[in-house]
């Protein structure tokens, strides 16, 4: 099941510790990349467009909670 994404507004919390800050998240991410391969055959990215990007999941660093993140009103957004 796909996780909500923070807007300017929201931001993510967790409703079993509390947690603000600290998060590991999943991305599935559908990007074009120009990549530029040097004379030695090293590859860098010069360039990367992200085509779509859903968020599979979000765990809680601290208790390690998967299913408890929701999102809460950012102190000082607008209402």
């Amino acid at each position: 099941m796909a996780s909500p994404q923070p807007t300017a507004d929201t931001r993510w919390r967790c409703t079993l510790c509390g947690n603000l800050t600290r998060f590991d998240v999943t991305r599935l991410t559908k990007a074009v990349e120009y990549v530029h391969l040097d004379q030695a055959g090293e590859p860098s990215t010069e360039e990367r467009e992200v085509v779509s990007e859903t968020i599979e999941s979000v765990r809680c660093r601290w208790c390690n909670a998967v299913d408890q993140i929701e999102l809460v009103d950012r102190p000082g957004a607008s209402a």
